[in-house]
């Protein structure tokens, strides 16, 4: 765990940038993180001035430059930097959701009797999700396990759908034992 302390704001910039650059080749431009937040390009430099000096991110110059993060940066968002990570798909309303992939799902009540929720840690954004929205994750990758609910809330500064489960499956398999 990273000891680099964030403001919120950092965070969401920083989080774009990283979801950005595993897009494309090519570095980030300030304007596409501001289009991505829905900030202004002028407070996207600002910020990208504290993070440089962070060491969080490069600056790459000239007219194909732009920003791209450093490894630092995925250890102070607590993000696996992945060459090729696994596509995990993210549904709403039956489509999918182009851009978006699920990295983590953390089962946050499964003691409750009554409510079941999950924490599904995506890349790409969480702005396509408002509450009430019908969600489907999966298969992941090893488990083959989907997950379905109702989203109950978003954490946009870290990346967050929350989802009060309705179902979660995942195929059954003779192990031989």
């Amino acid at each position: 765990m990273s000891s680099i302390e964030l403001t919120a704001s950092q965070r969401r910039i920083l989080r774009a940038l990283v979801d950005l650059s595993a897009e494309q080749d090519d570095p980030v431009k300030g304007e596409e993180i501001a289009a991505a937040i829905d900030r202004n390009p002028g407070t996207i430099r600002n910020q990208m001035q504290s993070l440089k000096a962070l060491q969080l991110v490069e600056g790459v110059p000239g007219p194909k430059g732009g920003y791209e993060p450093k490894a630092a940066a995925f250890e102070a968002l607590d993000v696996d930097e992945i060459d090729r990570p696994a596509d995990v798909p993210l549904y709403r309303d039956g489509e999918q959701v182009e851009g978006v992939t699920v990295e983590e799902i953390d089962l946050t009540s499964v003691h409750h009797p009554e409510l079941c929720r999950a924490e599904l840690h995506v890349r790409g954004g969480t702005t396509a999700f408002a509450e009430g929205d019908a969600v489907r994750t999966g298969p992941t990758p090893l488990a083959k396990l989907v997950v379905e609910g109702i989203v109950d809330g978003t954490d946009d500064t870290n990346g967050i759908v929350i989802l009060e489960i309705e179902s979660m499956r995942a195929p059954v398999e003779s192990t031989g034992y």
